[in-house]
């Protein structure tokens, strides 16, 4: 069976409620009612000490006794309290007032005899009627020779309290239908605001990620508002990359399948010119060439790929030390010096001689060969400096070129995965690939270090990269 919240809220409230109305009423009447009975026995309890007072020493059968009970008994008829005296054997001696069986039990006046104690019935029924009875020992000589009794009925307190109790019905009434209009009013609240969480779980499930629902630190569901709005914000950036990825991959397929197509083309085009017999011999030695080169490019391409992976997946293990920087650069210089000389590009060094560097040696190499190999693609009829120098926590590396520069707005785009910023240049023999500054970014990063460029179009790049020293323990 289902039943909608708000009617479990109301019941659950109205229920809390009605107990706890039941509950006050219940206590307050039998207070109200123990507090009027308390009233009347301690007025009787007055009058009694009064009257032993005024006839303390005489015998409760003398003249001056009965003059002094029936005094009193003048000033009270008009209250319907009635005065009584008994002897140590329970009998009545005197009655003033209306004629009430005050008979006083053997229970009663084991109470009293001692003279030590008043004994107190707030509601005790003699005859027909339910009265509220004070007995008071009296001693003559230290000796309880008898007592004064008072009774007083309890018609009028009882018609009160029935009065107050008939009021107490009332409120309770309107107490209760105020809470019940509260409950609804709060319970309509809460409701609303759930369902609203509900709502906006609906859209989350069809893919909309931009719902958004109040939230705040008062209460619990405005907390669950903001775990559900970050919820909901880890979603979307999850989407998003999850597209980006998505967007990746198809690049890559499209990328690779487009470098593949390149070099396999060639190598198939000239096997089956030699196949053939298509390729003059003297021009059999250039194919054999070209499939050669066309063969490094994708071995290049399957390797820069793989080395990727395993950088972005952590698989490589630095194995760092410290490292002559100049030796280092002059490495680069002889290793890509043909190179550059084939763009008619100079290549120089600069760098102190006691300078070093704390790293990967082969990941060193592999990043400066990225980098000056990409100055080098961009580069024709110009300069490239490899610059070194140390400060007092780091080793600063500079690698400048005199090339074509790079757009402000396409520099961040360099370290993105198979990002040309020349589309152009599909058959430079290095770097075609654009891995080689993602492998590079990665590199740097893992070794802790830091990688910045500046360029300005027509003039030139600088790509920067610091490598932090180990710190003295």
């Amino acid at each position: 069976m289902r039943i909608k919240y708000i009617y479990q809220q109301l019941i659950s409230h109205l229920s809390v409620i009605l107990v706890a109305l039941l509950v006050l009423s219940l206590v307050f009447s039998h207070y109200i009612e123990k507090l009027v009975f308390s009233m009347k026995a301690d007025e009787l309890q007055g009058y009694g000490y009064n009257i032993v007072q005024d006839v303390q020493g005489a015998d409760l059968w003398s003249a001056s006794t009965y003059s002094t009970l029936l005094r009193y008994s003048e000033e009270l008829k008009g209250t319907g309290i009635t005065i009584g005296i008994f002897n140590t054997q329970r009998n009545r001696i005197w009655s003033f007032g209306k004629d009430l069986d005050i008979n006083i039990t053997t229970a009663e006046w084991d109470e009293i005899k001692d003279g030590s104690s008043t004994v107190i019935k707030p509601s005790t029924r003699r005859g027909d009627q339910e009265v509220a009875l004070v007995a008071i020992p009296y001693s003559v000589n230290d000796v309880v020779v008898g007592g004064i009794i008072l009774t007083s009925p309890l018609v009028e307190s009882k018609e009160m309290i029935q009065e107050i109790n008939r009021y107490l019905i009332y409120i309770l009434f309107l107490v209760f239908a105020i809470a019940l209009l509260m409950s609804f009013i709060f319970s309509r609240v809460h409701v609303k605001r759930i369902k609203k969480l509900q709502e906006a779980t609906s859209h989350v499930a069809e893919g909309d990620y931009s719902v958004k629902v109040s939230s705040s630190t008062f209460d619990e569901i405005g907390e669950l508002g903001q775990d559900f709005n970050q919820m909901v914000d880890r979603l979307r950036e999850s989407k998003e990359a999850i597209d980006a990825l998505e967007n990746r991959r198809r690049q890559f397929m499209s990328d690779v399948s487009h470098e593949l197509k390149t070099p396999l083309t060639t190598i198939s085009g000239v096997i089956e010119g030699l196949n053939n017999n298509m390729i003059p011999e003297n021009e059999r030695d250039k194919g054999l060439k070209l499939i050669s080169q066309e063969a490094k490019r994708l071995i290049r391409l399957v390797n820069e790929n793989l080395d990727y992976d395993k950088i972005r997946s952590n698989q490589i293990v630095l194995m760092k030390e410290f490292i002559s920087l100049e030796e280092v650069l002059e490495i680069i210089y002889e290793q890509l010096s043909f190179l550059a000389e084939e763009k008619d590009v100079k290549i120089y060094v600069e760098v102190d001689h006691d300078a070093v560097i704390y790293a990967d040696y082969d990941r060193l190499i592999q990043i400066l060969m990225n980098i000056t190999k990409n100055s080098i693609q961009f580069t024709e009829n110009g300069s490239i400096w490899l610059s070194g120098r140390m400060e007092s926590d780091r080793t600063i590396i500079e690698v400048k070129d005199t090339g074509i520069g790079i757009d402000a707005h396409e520099i961040e785009n360099i370290w993105k995965r198979f990002y040309k910023a020349d589309l152009s240049r599909t058959n430079n023999p290095y770097g075609e690939f654009g891995l080689g500054l993602s492998i590079v970014k990665q590199l740097v990063q893992f070794h802790e270090g830091d990688i910045q460029v500046t360029s300005e179009k027509g003039k030139g790049t600088t790509f920067t990269i610091f490598f932090p020293l180990p710190q003295e323990k």
